[in-house]
């Protein structure tokens, strides 16, 4: 029988009694409550802010990042972070205790990016922006008077997962950029909502089906085709970077991300995964409450990326 982790239930019990009185009450989402809520649960939940040697913003072309470095004396490789929200909401000042400890723990240059969100900047905006740091990355950091190793992976959760993996999709046939790992935690790769999960999963466990209807409807303003715009439908190439995903049981997105491994190891990619079982989605950003499983998920990243 599937369960919850119970450390999550109370919490959820709450959260879906709000969600439910706004619905009686027809009271509909608008962006900045979705921004307002996911930065106040984040900031709620995640407390701890390890100390990281070297911290600085920056921007290129004018979209902000910042770059933090654990051990400024060494030649680190380097990793493109991509928050998660939906395409709507988080940004750099949320992500900043998510980016302290992806470097540590990773022992890797992380660079956090305030990419464009929707609605006010709708597909492919905040797409574009990401792309454009992945072209400028070694410029940036030379700029910044950082050396690294240049070895380079692309990240990010939800939204960020989107991104990360789009990114990765196109530079598989782009001579100028290297990539060589991605990790994507519980990411969104599928804008047509097709699978399984987004049904069994709809309601009752943070993101709801709903809720992503919304979200891709502010990102998609100009009848794009979403199909061509998810990731799980791109082409795929050896070309594609090592990868390791990272799904969860009760998340809409469990059986996108589950596929999306098996398409990689089909073209030849060295591809792996990992499924929570009793954990929803975004809880990274809940860390207060499941602890054990957050220090678990960054322990998993080091792991895979000393394991090259």
């Amino acid at each position: 029988m599937r369960n919850v982790n119970p450390k999550l239930q109370l919490w959820l019990a709450g959260l879906n009694e709000i969600l439910r009185s706004l619905e009686a009450q027809n009271i509909a989402p608008t962006p900045t409550a979705a921004r307002e809520g996911f930065a106040l649960t984040t900031q709620t939940h995640v407390t701890d802010y390890p100390p990281v040697a070297y911290i600085t913003d920056d921007n290129v072309e004018g979209t902000p990042v910042r770059i933090y470095h654990p051990s400024p004396e060494e030649r680190l490789p380097v990793m493109i972070y991509f928050h998660g929200g939906g395409h709507m909401a988080g940004s750099i000042e949320v992500y900043e205790p998510i980016c302290r400890k992806i470097a540590k723990a990773t022992n890797h240059i992380v660079i956090s990016v305030d990419y464009r969100l929707s609605p006010e900047n709708p597909y492919p905006a905040g797409l574009n922006d990401a792309y454009k740091i992945v072209e400028n990355i070694w410029a940036l950091l030379e700029k910044n008077g950082v050396e690294p190793e240049k070895k380079l992976t692309i990240a990010g959760d939800s939204g960020g997962g989107a991104l990360s993996a789009s990114i990765c999709h196109k530079a598989q046939y782009d001579d100028n950029i290297k990539i060589d790992n991605q990790i994507l935690i519980y990411p969104s790769l599928d804008y047509t909502m097709r699978e399984k999960s987004v049904k069994e999963n709809s309601k009752g466990y943070l993101l709801e089906e709903k809720g992503m209807v919304w979200y891709f409807d502010n990102y998609f303003q100009h009848g794009e085709n979403r199909e061509k715009a998810s990731p799980l439908y791109m082409e795929y190439s050896n070309a594609l970077p090592r990868t390791f995903v990272i799904t969860t049981e009760f998340c809409p997105l469990r059986d996108e991300g589950l596929k999306y491994v098996e398409k990689l190891q089909q073209a030849g990619v060295e591809a792996s995964g990992f499924n929570y079982p009793d954990m929803i989605h975004g809880f990274l950003n809940l860390e207060n409450l499941v602890r054990e499983e957050c220090d678990s998920l960054y322990r998993s990243l080091h792991h895979f990326l000393s394991n090259q």
